[in-house]
């Protein structure tokens, strides 16, 4: 009788543990990376997507990229085919554009020009994508140091975030602002949250730029942010230390899980 308890008990008890988590096969892992590549000062685009290779990335956001071919060549070299290059430059400078780079089609594809305190313009280019039948949207964006309502940030907490439909979102890239920054707090109080918090990454303590002067850095003011629902974490990633630095920034990435859009049946 004590040998069929026991039994009974371990059965119990796979059952609840397979029941009060979603499944596997109802999530699917994205993996994302942001790097402002500094108009390609000091590195080439076949530099890049070496350096990238073995994060097996599924999209990438580029900020301050040249325009052309640049971010295409990337993807040559990471077998990545889509890409989406905007037509704003940061501050109107030469060769400071956002980009997109993905593995799988890009739609919708747009891009959001973004005024306020400091330089202008900035802006932050969009695109929906499709992974493994789930449409999440993805913004690249390069923005000025604000306060809470006066910049950039300001604009695309409340003039484009806000009006996103899509349900997962993404959003990366050079914000120019600390985490616990008021910029950065009217971002998170539309719902959207850092990797650094579930990855446990004190980014007090690193920083991403100036990778060429470290003693003059600025803290981790590059980020990656998603949007926050049931099921959604970020269980992998951080901060990309090059033992020779290809920009003033550091890349970034995460590894995000995301509930699987279930089709629906009759």
């Amino acid at each position: 009788m004590g040998l069929k308890i026991l039994l009974t008990c371990i059965l119990l008890l796979c059952g609840f543990g397979c029941t009060s988590n979603s499944k596997p096969d109802q999530q699917i892992t994205v993996r994302v990376a942001a790097y402002n590549v500094e108009f390609s000062k000091n590195t080439s685009p076949e530099q890049v997507g070496e350096m990238f290779k073995p994060y097996k990335l599924d999209i990438i956001g580029f900020n301050e990229a040249p325009n052309g071919d640049w971010t295409a060549r990337v993807g040559k070299v990471l077998g990545m085919k889509y890409n989406y290059v905007g037509r704003i430059s940061s501050a109107n400078h030469k060769n400071k554009y956002k980009t997109i780079l993905s593995r799988t089609p890009l739609e919708e594809t747009e891009e959001h020009k973004l005024t306020g305190r400091g330089w202008n313009p900035a802006s932050a280019v969009r695109a929906v994508t499709k992974i493994q039948g789930t449409r999440i949207a993805f913004y690249s964006l390069h923005i000025c140091k604000s306060g809470s309502k006066d910049g950039h940030a300001y604009k695309l907490a409340t003039e484009v975030l806000s009006n996103e439909k899509t349900g997962k979102v993404i959003v990366v890239g050079d914000f120019n602002n600390q985490i616990g920054d008021a910029a950065i707090k009217t971002i998170e109080k539309k719902g959207y949250k850092a990797t650094w918090q579930d990855l446990q990454i004190d980014v007090s303590r690193e920083f991403t730029y100036n990778a060429f002067d470290p003693q003059r850095n600025f803290g981790v003011i590059d980020h990656i942010f998603y949007k926050k629902a049931s099921g959604i974490k970020a269980t992998n990633g951080g901060i990309i230390e090059l033992k020779r630095p290809l920009s003033d920034h550091k890349p970034i990435w995460a590894e995000i899980v995301f509930l699987r859009d279930l089709e629906k049946t009759q």
